[in-house]
């Protein structure tokens, strides 16, 4: 019987301790990350920042629980969405960085008689440093490995209307309705270099147009927050990135009760789990906040998973 295979695209996280290394190494690598054009001096720069950033972010993986939270979430949203397919689909999932990697689930799929490949990037807008890097890696990976089913790919899904209820619901599950007027909402986003974007990367235009949409949704919903507001999070490094950086936005914004979500994760990882929820809390608090709530990405969410049997038959 010919099958269909559906595989889920993230960006990974250490399964423990010893991965970190991996991680950094892989990701300085990427040459949609660290964009100059020799090999052997982008292999030299990872090297670099790999062994600069090695034992803080352990640390920081240790204050989490060891790892990344992102491939047990992954698992039980493959779960839940291999239960709403028939026994002709296959769903299966890779992480850019770390195990595992697409080369294993080529590997499983192979074994199959798979006559298409749906790839789904589990991030939300595009960039070149995130969907493109993913999907390349799978489409390098597979050819090289004589593949010959079709490959079909999605590159953003922002404007799905299930996908967004889905973030909704994490609203929800912070604050209440009443609630609302008295906390600002930041949408915080993962930052980017500048030249990146400059370089013609529509990532900002996308996260700029989510806002958007949310921002509606949650006035049709009633929820009237104080005032709404984007900042980017996650720099690393000298170099400009997109503004305005989620620490000056708490120390510039009046109200002293905030509610975050984090809008270019749909899987929680460091970025949610400690960046968020531990880092940027310590310095709320220092500022004098009230209340600092974080939300949950979508993870597993029953929404999420209709969004994303949604954006497979559309691809079909």
């Amino acid at each position: 019987m010919k099958k269909e295979a559906i595989v889920l695209l993230n960006m990974g996280g250490p399964n423990n301790l010893e991965e970190v290394e991996v991680f950094l190494t892989n990701m300085f690598n990427d040459k949609n990350i660290i964009t100059v054009k020799s090999s052997l001096l982008r292999s030299f720069i990872a090297k670099m920042i790999t062994f600069s950033r090695v034992e803080k972010s352990q640390e920081i993986y240790k204050q989490i629980g060891g790892k990344s939270p992102i491939v047990g979430h992954t698992k039980k949203l493959v779960s839940k969405l291999q239960a709403r397919m028939d026994e002709s689909v296959i769903v299966d999932f890779a992480m850019r960085y770390t195990p595992p990697f697409v080369s294993e689930v080529i590997e499983r799929l192979n074994k199959e008689n798979i006559e298409k490949i749906y790839l789904i990037p589990l991030y939300p807008q595009f960039s070149t440093t995130t969907t493109k890097s993913s999907l390349e890696d799978f489409e390098e990976n597979y050819h090289s490995k004589g593949g010959d089913a079709i490959l079909v790919e999605v590159k953003h899904f922002f404007q799905n209307a299930n996908y967004n209820k889905a973030i909704i619901e994490r609203i929800k599950e912070m604050v209440n309705i009443d609630e609302c007027k008295d906390f600002d909402m930041i949408f915080s986003a993962h930052g980017l270099p500048v030249k990146i974007i400059e370089a013609g990367d529509v990532y900002q235009k996308h996260i700029e147009k989510h806002v958007a949409l949310l921002s509606k949704m949650l006035e049709d919903e009633g929820m009237k927050f104080n005032e709404v507001h984007l900042a980017y999070q996650s720099k690393v490094g000298p170099m400009e990135w997109l503004k305005p950086s989620l620490e000056d936005k708490l120390r510039d914004i009046k109200n002293r009760s905030v509610i975050i979500f984090p809008i270019a994760f749909t899987i929680d990882n460091s970025e949610t789990d400690f960046e968020l929820s531990i880092e940027y809390r310590e310095l709320a608090d220092e500022l004098g906040f009230e209340d600092y709530r974080v939300c949950q990405c979508p993870n597993d969410s029953e929404f999420f998973v209709e969004a994303l049997c949604e954006i497979y038959a559309k691809m079909r």
